[in-house]
């Protein structure tokens, strides 16, 4: 059974050998994501074009994701070098020391109205929460702490606010520019940073859009206030990500495992895609096996239904960015063999004539004992509902774009199909569909097969038929 949970990779300095990327291709990776918080875009062109080639060369679609950078939220620079702070110390981030001036008392931030936003008895977070400051006065842009939790600090760390409630944008000058090189790349999904309202989400897409850009958009839920419109923002978003580590220092790592599984129960539940990202597989930076805790991390996260792991400097600098594929490829199709059949949906009552035909299709796949689903589709709005349904049957996305299939690649438990229909038969185009599983050696002679498609081909939108068939007996079916 091939694996159904998708795996995104972060390019960077260690995928860039053709040897290596190729080396990734076999050993399953699924998404690769250009992270716009480094690297130029002509190094970020040049991955691209790598990718495209590497994988033509091998048969498959490979989807592009580039992610935002959004607002940098900072402290400046020491101009003695790292610092260390210790429990009780007085220390101020003040908006006006230059950002290269900072010594053992104060240090600039890179965002000039930080001091707005904070007031006191609040806990600012530096460096991923290592250092911990609790506010005992602001005044004229000067934010005076105490050292809760101390430690060293150097350069440029990030400042996260205890709670949430920093107000900064979540789109910069440098992401709409950003938006811009991944409208001209073809990126088939566009992630959002710091996301705060669907309104955020929206920007987004008529940024893109204008751009040219055709891709969907990725919610990066990372800051606590996003949690009070997780649904709007769901609703809003093609996927959203789950985005750990902002995530973890603004709502505390306690509270992160039952939000994890709250956001994926939600993505699922509103027919939107799902990432779960963030040090998934950290050790394998350095180490050739993953520890046991990423190993329980990972299968957690498919038991729980998302859609695709995502590895970022696991990846990106690693030693060995295939093997930690391989790993990832290993953890999920064992965790895979435990899913159960979902209830999803049930109850519900479906607005649309595809989207009735999806969950049909599922639920009688489900208890029919039907080996594989062949989907003709435009847009890949079928396949995704039917991604949203637990099972271990493949679904095979047969479409004749390539930006469709790319699309589809990220859905859980879905294989994008290059398929050309030769026949406007409904019969022998019937028999082309099992033909092709056939070929693939997804079915055998006696196996049950469920195609859907809709009359009007070409149009998206428009599925409005589900066909069961047992393979073997497609050959003798006479025309209507």
């Amino acid at each position: 059974m091939p694996r159904r949970t998708k795996i995104v990779a972060t390019l960077g300095p260690a995928t860039d050998p053709p040897a290596m990327m190729d080396a990734m291709i076999a050993a399953g990776v699924d998404v690769v994501r250009l992270n716009c918080s480094h690297d130029t875009h002509e190094r970020h062109r040049e991955r691209v074009a790598l990718v495209r080639e590497r994988a033509a060369a091998a048969g498959q679609e490979i989807s592009i994701l580039l992610d935002l950078q959004g607002p940098k939220i900072r402290i400046g620079r020491f101009k003695d070098g790292p610092i260390d702070l210790a429990l009780g110390d007085a220390f101020a981030i003040d908006t006006a020391c230059p950002l290269t001036e900072g010594d053992r008392t104060r240090v600039g931030t890179t965002y000039t109205t930080l001091a707005d936003d904070v007031y006191p008895d609040d806990t600012l977070l530096l460096d991923d929460g290592a250092i911990e400051l609790w506010v005992e006065s602001v005044s004229s842009g000067r934010i005076d702490c105490k050292v809760v939790a101390g430690g060293k600090l150097s350069n440029n760390k990030g400042i996260n606010k205890k709670g949430g409630g920093l107000s900064a944008p979540a789109l910069t000058d440098k992401d709409e520019a950003d938006i811009r090189l991944a409208a001209e790349l073809g990126a088939d999904y566009l992630a959002v940073s710091f996301v705060r309202n669907a309104a955020d989400v929206q920007l987004a897409r008529e940024l893109f859009q204008a751009a040219g850009g055709r891709g969907g958009i990725v919610a990066k839920i990372e800051r606590a206030e996003s949690l009070n419109a997780v649904d709007e923002i769901i609703q809003a978003a093609d996927v959203i990500m789950v985005a750990r580590g902002d995530l973890g220092v603004e709502i505390g790592d306690a509270k992160l495992p039952a939000v994890q599984k709250h956001l994926i129960s939600r993505a699922r539940s509103l027919n939107t895609v799902v990432i779960t990202a963030t040090q998934m597989m950290q050790s394998m930076i350095d180490n050739p096996i993953p520890t046991r805790a990423e190993v329980f991390d990972v299968a957690n996260a498919v038991l729980d239904g998302t859609d695709a792991v995502m590895l970022s400097a696991e990846s990106s600098i690693g030693k060995d960015p295939a093997k930690v594929v391989e790993a990832l490829d290993r953890i999920c199709s064992e965790a895979e063999r435990h899913v159960t059949r979902s209830g999803h949906r049930i109850d519900t009552v479906f607005g649309r004539v595809d989207e009735a035909i999806a969950m049909a299709t599922m639920y009688t796949a489900n208890h029919l004992g039907v080996k594989a689903i062949a989907a003709l589709t435009e847009t890949g709005s079928t396949v995704k509902w039917m991604s949203r349904i637990s099972s271990g049957i493949p679904i095979l996305a047969m479409a004749r774009n390539a930006e469709t299939r790319r699309k589809v690649r990220i859905f859980r438990g879905v294989y994008p199909v290059s398929f050309e229909l030769a026949s406007k038969d409904v019969n022998e185009l019937n028999m082309e569909v099992v033909e092709e599983l056939l070929r693939r050696g997804t079915v055998r002679n006696g196996d049950l097969v469920i195609i859907t498609k809709g009359d009007r081909s070409g149009v998206g939108g428009q599925t409005n038929i589900m066909k069961i068939m047992r393979v073997g007996e497609h050959k003798t079916l006479v025309r209507d």
